[in-house]
């Protein structure tokens, strides 16, 4: 894939996705993503709630926050909160070219890897820089507790139905390095600024975990 940069006043000022997160086909988790832009700057969250018996589990509360470049968006911080486990945090300093990151011990920093993102400017980094059919996306995401890299593939257009409505969606899979890598597949709406509207991984023994959305608002 190639990348097409969008203008931060093309892309909604506030976007609201609200998920059901099935395991293995059992509902086990509801989430809202609410993203907030004003051209300059931006804030993602995400808030899960567990179903059922994942409900004993607790909450998970993840967050975004940083600037928006030509080149889409530039995370400075970003935090994943879960109920009963420390906060894991990765701080991005541009100008040091600085990354650290902080979970159960003390911080690690190093230089920030090419085409960095977090685990929510991943996702939602396409509403400001559309893919375009083609070669691989490349990316690498930390969150707080390491850095992975990822490669997108152009998987085909599809129609997509979901309890939010039925979308034209462009399908994006993450190439494998090996046969036994966890899978990634995500679906991105074409008429709705390219946000996300399911993401289905595959754990290397099977387990599906498959989040789909239920509502889809922007402004």
């Amino acid at each position: 894939l190639t990348l097409a940069c969008i203008s931060a006043s093309a892309a909604p000022a506030r976007a609201e996705i609200a998920w059901e997160i099935s395991r293995n086909g059992s509902a086990v988790a509801e989430s809202v993503d609410s993203l907030e832009q004003d051209g300059r700057s931006y804030r993602i969250t995400s808030q899960w709630k567990g179903r059922g018996l994942f409900s004993l589990r607790g909450d998970a509360h993840r967050m975004s926050r940083g600037t928006i470049v030509a080149g889409g968006l530039r995370p400075h911080e970003f935090a994943d909160a879960r109920s009963g486990r420390e906060t894991a945090r990765a701080s991005f300093n541009w100008v040091a070219n600085t990354l650290t990151q902080q979970y159960k011990g003390p911080a690690q920093s190093g230089p920030i890897p090419a085409n960095a993102h977090d685990r929510l400017t991943q996702l939602y980094g396409f509403v400001f820089r559309a893919p375009a059919e083609g070669g691989p996306v490349q990316m690498h995401v930390a969150d707080g507790r390491g850095v992975s890299a990822y490669a997108f593939q152009f998987a085909g257009r599809e129609t997509l139905k979901t309890p939010a409505g039925e979308f034209e969606t462009m399908k994006l899979v993450k190439r494998k390095n090996n046969p036994d890598d966890r899978s990634t597949e995500i679906w991105l709406a074409l008429k709705q600024h390219h946000l996300p509207v399911r993401v289905l991984v595959v754990e290397r023994d099977g387990t599906r975990v498959d989040q789909v959305a239920t509502r889809v608002s922007a402004q």
